[in-house]
């Protein structure tokens, strides 16, 4: 225990603080980030739910963007996106227990460099993002997309007949094979 003070205080000595004091500070700091670290994993441990929650959102998102960005062909785009719906259950077993395992201490560092006040030397600049009010859709357009929800829903209509034709003559086939033998 002494070597590690002895390395804490060589490389962390201040000349503005007496080396006790400053020993002291750091063992209190590090006392108080395990307990933050303790916190959050109780803090996961408790909202699972809320947690699950969160990754089932960064989820859906995430997985529509990077199938969208690595597949432009719109019949594979449509059938990944399926599947990753699908798969949706065992990611989210895989990044609970990711989450669990790694996400508190993630959490803790990140917190310690904000808390810590050092300068960073290679900081990104904050970037001005404009945000753009969007508006209403124009005339033109509100006709169009009206015409083609018309268009959608009869030929929603005209597929609803056929599948109850063919599961009618289904019906009758298998009643007419039943009966013949």
């Amino acid at each position: 225990m002494t070597i590690v003070r002895q390395n804490t205080l060589n490389t962390t000595a201040s000349p503005s603080l007496s080396p006790p004091e400053n020993l002291a500070e750091k063992y209190m700091e590090a006392e108080r980030m395990h307990d933050v670290l303790l916190l959050l994993q109780n803090l996961i441990n408790s909202e699972e739910a809320t947690v699950k929650l969160i990754l089932d959102c960064l989820y859906d998102v995430g997985s529509v963007n990077l199938i969208n960005q690595k597949l432009r062909l719109k019949p594979l785009n449509r059938v990944m996106k399926l599947i990753a719906r699908m798969s949706k259950p065992v990611f989210r077993t895989l990044a609970l227990n990711w989450f669990k395992k790694n996400c508190p201490q993630l959490i803790t560092n990140w917190i310690h460099t904000q808390v810590s006040f050092k300068n960073p030397q290679n900081t990104p600049q904050q970037v001005a993002i404009e945000v753009v009010q969007l508006e209403p859709y124009s005339i033109p357009q509100r006709e169009s997309m009206s015409q083609e929800i018309k268009n959608l829903r009869s030929q929603v209509r005209w597929l609803a007949g056929i599948s109850i034709i063919a599961i009618a003559i289904l019906v009758v086939t298998a009643t007419w094979l039943n009966s013949n033998l």
